[in-house]
């Protein structure tokens, strides 16, 4: 199917959520889990990135060793080529320099099975992503499902854990509980069961400690998971996977799940690695050091727009 045929199938709208629930799911775009083969992908350019202060994290980075730009670009073209390895179709974000963190394409805009919504982010100088995004959907014809209009949200504490259960962060810095009880508003009336994980604001986003993987087995760091949330996973028989502190701390367990026990992950994270190679996954390893100094890992530097069952 061609991009033509997606913007026929599913034609552009700003209006799409049904108040009441029981929206219904797209057809060309969307996915129900986070772990189903990856066709489609968002990418955001790093040509116009810059070294900001956007969590403590990047700060720390910024005292200490601020990124080199140029080997941050370079590591990024690496990731690009894994997906292209993996066969995975790539859709851009419109690079501008208004916009020089705008390679953390999955915060400005969340996919779901019925169309995207529009966050809103805590960094003033971030926020025309927000409007960015909604015209690379409009090129795409996806339909955007709604816009967050009470606080802050922003994609990374978006988590879908398996189909209709997701995990919404809520570190207060950057995801306000005003933004995250409105989403999660929304998914209760689709039916969905909900969680909010309250999580400090060193943390960033909830992407950051917990991942999906494959079906029923999940990264974690324990060290730094509230464990009712551990507790919850393994009550819905989760298998857990520890990511180390320090591995998470270097953005260890913000990796990009392909389906069919495919991998993208930081060669930073050497544990996960070796479990999930052990374990029989393809890993696709790349060095993620430089460009992650900036805020944000794998996981954070991509939106997927599409998933198939394998």
């Amino acid at each position: 199917m061609t991009v033509h045929d997606r913007i026929v199938a599913e034609p552009f709208s700003l209006q799409r959520r049904n108040p009441a629930g029981g929206t219904k799911p797209l057809t060309a775009w969307g996915f129900a889990n986070e772990t189903d083969v990856l066709t489609d992908v968002l990418l955001g350019s790093p040509n116009f990135l810059r070294h900001l202060s956007t969590s403590s994290l990047s700060r720390k980075h910024l005292r200490e060793a601020p990124c080199n730009v140029q080997i941050a670009q370079a590591q990024h073209k690496d990731l690009v080529a894994a997906y292209e390895h993996f066969g995975v179709n790539i859709h851009w974000h419109e690079p501008t320099p208004e916009l020089p963190m705008q390679v953390y394409s999955r915060d400005s805009s969340v996919m779901t099975p019925y169309g995207a919504f529009i966050t809103a982010m805590a960094n003033w100088w971030r926020r025309g992503e927000n409007y960015a995004a909604i015209r690379t959907y409009e090129k795409l014809g996806i339909p955007i499902y709604d816009m967050v209009t009470s606080g802050t949200f922003e994609g990374g504490d978006f988590n879908v854990i398996e189909e209709g259960v997701v995990l919404i962060g809520c570190g207060g810095a950057r995801t306000q509980e005003e933004g995250a009880r409105q989403v999660q508003s929304w998914f209760d009336k689709e039916g969905w069961e909900t969680r909010l994980a309250f999580i400090d604001e060193y943390y960033v986003h909830i992407d950051l400690m917990v991942v999906p993987i494959a079906e029923k087995l999940t990264a974690v760091c324990l060290a730094c998971t509230e464990p009712g949330i551990v507790d919850w996973l393994k009550g819905k028989g989760h298998e857990i996977i520890d990511v180390p502190f320090q591995d998470t701390m270097a953005l260890g367990c913000n990796f990009m799940s392909l389906g069919k026990d495919r991998v993208i992950a930081p060669t930073s994270s050497q544990s996960l690695i070796g479990q999930l190679k052990a374990r029989g996954f393809e890993v696709a390893a790349i060095d993620m050091s430089e460009i992650s100094k900036t805020g944000g890992g794998i996981h954070c530097m991509a939106q997927a727009l599409k998933r198939e069952p394998a």
